[in-house]
């Protein structure tokens, strides 16, 4: 979503961060550039001309840090500033009542309300350790209640069922007493949304808030629409009292103007960010991580937590202990490294969060190539029988036939597959000889694919097609 914004404000800046010395000239100069980078990414202008104003004044009077030069003082009043334009700080949700905790969620429609439930349920579920209820207050969209059902039965939540012949405020009435009955933390109330804003919406969204006597009223909306979602969380925070706003859709084009606006124009905080379409595609929005990563700087904190909830710990373990012991690296432990590289969303959304690879020139469809030959050599791998996973070397002319066969690939990608293997396997065997692979991939929960900030098997160099 920052892509482009992030691209001009690190040019900008980079040319300003290596001046020992700056006058009132060059810093206005750098401000008219980060000013026309903002509202490209369709910053609202208010917004825009406080945020420069607020910059400007604190550059020119800055005390200079004794670690840092004069311009590179500059570079972090702008990530100063832009942290505290998107919040300061994470606004967790508030649900320090007695159960179960109702969270209402509006929106309009198109905006991805019904997913939005599912993932923050998910979310509450493997973060947070709640017991969650879902229900469908939607009697307008067809198909809207089976749609959420058929969500919580992925990720084994309870659903409360309705039906589109129901009145909205009894389906919450309704689900209310059965999240009580049913000793839950948490109830989401899924409500009906219009293509836009109308007076029938309204009063049918104020209804079942009085009805549902939320601890959380969270506005989602769709990030790609710009300003425009600016808009519709003001004309919903007039009919209600919103505590939090939910973007969607931030893995697309969007120019991020939304998520930098919306706090100062509606006062409200943006609480998550909705990536992707997996049930999993829902991240805690913090303004200081996603300033770094507009600025650059990696986002290491979000890495650390994914790797966390993501790195299955003994497999990592199990890893440690063999390269440990001085045993083989083989092909299936190849590909639990690539399949782990996989659960992180792969190679873009990993350099995106390691600080100092925003400025990398990477060819455009490079990073989407990499993730194709990760895919198969993972297919490959499968293709292969126990006996040559273990034992590579005697994978030759006839059985690298069958497994090209086997896998939907080529021999030539097979080929690719073994020589990326080998060489992560010299560097498993080199590491591991002095114990420091053991401990390196020890310390990043078995991630051996990323050993000294490198990307994965292979290095963008000469593995994967780059």
């Amino acid at each position: 979503m920052f892509e482009q914004l992030g691209d001009r404000l690190q040019h900008t800046l980079k040319k300003i961060s290596g001046q020992a010395r700056l006058s009132e000239q060059n810093i206005s100069d750098s401000m008219r550039e980060v000013r026309l980078a903002l509202l490209e990414a369709d910053v609202s202008f208010p917004v825009v001309k406080s945020f420069i104003s607020t910059v400007k004044a604190k550059a020119v009077g800055a005390d200079v840090s004794t670690s840092l030069n004069p311009g590179q003082m500059v570079v972090k009043i702008v990530q100063d500033e832009l942290v505290q334009l998107m919040g300061a700080a994470n606004d967790e949700l508030d649900l320090a009542q007695a159960p179960p905790a109702v969270v209402l969620v509006a929106g309009l429609q198109g905006a991805g309300k019904t997913t939005t439930v599912a993932k923050l349920a998910n979310w509450l579920k493997t973060r947070k350790n709640k017991k969650v209820m879902v229900v469908s207050a939607d009697i307008n969209r067809p198909a809207a209640i089976d749609q959420l059902q058929t969500l919580a039965e992925s990720i084994d939540v309870l659903f409360c069922p309705s039906s589109p012949t129901d009145k909205p405020v009894d389906i919450v009435n309704n689900a209310k007493l059965a999240a009580k009955n049913a000793v839950v933390d948490v109830l989401i109330i899924d409500t009906a949304g219009r293509q836009h804003v109308d007076q029938e919406l309204m009063v049918e969204i104020q209804a079942v808030h009085a009805a549902a006597n939320p601890v959380e009223t969270l506005f989602v909306v769709d990030s790609m629409t710009g300003q425009d979602a600016v808009l519709s969380a003001q004309a919903f925070d007039q009919a209600l009292p919103l505590t939090g706003v939910v973007l969607t859709k931030t893995d697309g084009d969007a120019r991020g103007g939304a998520a930098l606006s919306i706090r100062q124009v509606t006062g409200k905080p943006i609480k998550f960010l909705g990536v992707g379409e997996k049930i999993d595609g829902l991240d805690a929005f913090h303004p200081d991580r996603i300033a770094s990563r507009i600025l650059g700087m990696g986002d290491v904190m979000s890495l650390i937590e994914e790797a966390e909830l993501k790195v299955d710990k003994d497999k990592a373990q199990r890893l440690v202990n063999k390269i440990r012991k001085g045993k083989g690296f083989d092909l299936e432990d190849y590909r639990d490294q690539v399949s782990q590289m996989n659960q992180f969303g792969g190679i873009e959304s990993m350099m995106d969060k390691l600080p100092g690879m925003g400025n990398v020139n990477i060819p455009q469809g490079a990073l989407g190539n990499a993730m194709g030959d990760m895919n198969k050599s993972v297919a490959i791998i499968n293709s292969m029988t126990p006996q040559e996973r273990s034992f590579p070397n005697v994978i030759q002319g006839g059985r690298k036939k069958r497994i090209a066969a086997g896998s939907g690939t080529s021999i030539q990608d097979v080929n690719k597959t073994l020589k990326q293997f080998t060489q992560m396997q010299k560097m498993m065997r080199k590491m591991g000889g002095k114990g420091k692979m053991a401990k390196m991939m020890k310390g990043m929960g078995g991630m051996g694919g990323m050993p000294g900030g490198k990307l994965p098997p292979g290095g963008m160099g000469g593995g994967f097609g780059m």
